[in-house]
Parts: structure tokens; sequence; C-alpha cells
């Protein structure tokens, strides 16, 4: 996807978590630390349906500026959603969940040990 796309994809991907009142939403760049995407977005809900809600208020505002879901996982048990769009992964979690698989740590971790590596 160009730049400018992926650009305003990510911020109708926030506020589409913001409408819904997603709690602690993150978002990481993860360029030139994978090639399955360049922002991962993590969000928690408060509930099932909370979880189920917000992926589905996620896939429409892609779909209104053209962005198909390439695929979506995990909305019937809603524990964890999964959102592909692309250039851009959105996980929906339950806090339990979200703690108990550190998506964050997972991607940062090594981050201060790379940038000094590559300031050196």
């Amino acid at each position: 996807m160009p730049l400018d796309i992926v650009e305003h994809l990510h911020a109708e991907v926030i506020r589409a978590l913001e409408e819904l009142k997603a709690k602690d939403i993150t978002a990481l760049d993860v360029r030139g630390k994978t090639t399955i995407a360049d922002f991962i977005i993590i969000a928690s809900g408060t509930s099932t349906r909370h979880v189920k809600s917000v992926s589905d208020e996620v896939i429409k505002y892609a779909k209104k500026i053209g962005v198909m879901p390439l695929g979506v996982e995990g909305q019937r048990e809603a524990e964890w959603v999964l959102v592909d769009l692309g250039d851009i992964v959105v996980h929906v979690m339950l806090p339990r969940v979200r703690e108990f698989y550190g998506l964050e740590r997972l991607w940062t971790a090594g981050a201060d040990e790379f940038s000094e590596a590559a300031s050196a």
C-alpha cells in the first residue's frame, strides 16, 4: 500500500478503537523488524462482546476507506480478535489474554540494543 493510504488507514483504525472505547491502545511501528506488516495495533476490550464490537468497528472503518481485511481470526470466541489489514495488523484482546501473550514485549524486545547498535 502507498504510504499515504497506510497513514490514513492507521488513523482510521485508531479512530475506530477510540469510538468504541477500546482500552490501552498501543501502536507499534514494526518496519524493519518484520515483513508481515508496518504497524501492529493492540487494544483491549472489557468483555468478549466488547472485543467483538471493537473489531467489527475496525473492519467497518477500514472498508469505508476501501481497505478490505485480508483475514479476521477469533471472532467466535472473541477473547482475542486479529484483523489483518495488510500493512496494519490489529489485535483486540481481553486484558488477561493480552497480559498472558505480551505482544508489546515481544515486538519491543531488543529495541534498545537495536537502536544502540544502529547509532554506533
